[in-house]
């Protein structure tokens, strides 16, 4: 992946190709690199305190992982990617909707609203 020109706020990048969820993997601190292809469903889920809002990095629920965000407890809504693996990557970017539209786009995919985790 070269180019982020659709969607990058320092986090979370989407370009022509794919994904990038920059500080994924601890305690490397190195990015997940997605391609469109390999996404198989798009969940947004609200986000609360119980919920992941105030987690920095990792997870409090067993079936996601959320990479390195300090303003996660700013925001409301979470993204999570089937990739067809046990673990959903998980990100909180900071316009949602511009990052749905992309993956709409690029994936072909409507996302789920779901109510909770």
């Amino acid at each position: 992946m070269r180019t982020f020109e659709l969607y990058d706020d320092g986090r979370i990048a989407l370009g022509h190709d794919g994904i990038v969820l920059r500080r994924y993997y601890f305690p490397t601190f190195a990015s997940k690199v997605i391609a469109y292809p390999q996404v198989r469903a798009v969940e947004v889920r609200p986000l609360g305190f119980t919920t992941g809002k105030g987690r920095l990095w990792g997870t409090d629920h067993p079936r996601y992982w959320l990479p390195l965000d300090l303003l996660r407890w700013r925001k409301e809504r979470l993204v999570a990617l089937d990739l067809g693996g046990r673990i959903k990557p998980a990100f909180t970017p900071d316009d949602t909707d511009q990052v749905l539209q992309i993956l709409r786009e690029r994936t072909g995919l409507t996302p789920v609203e779901r109510d909770k985790l």
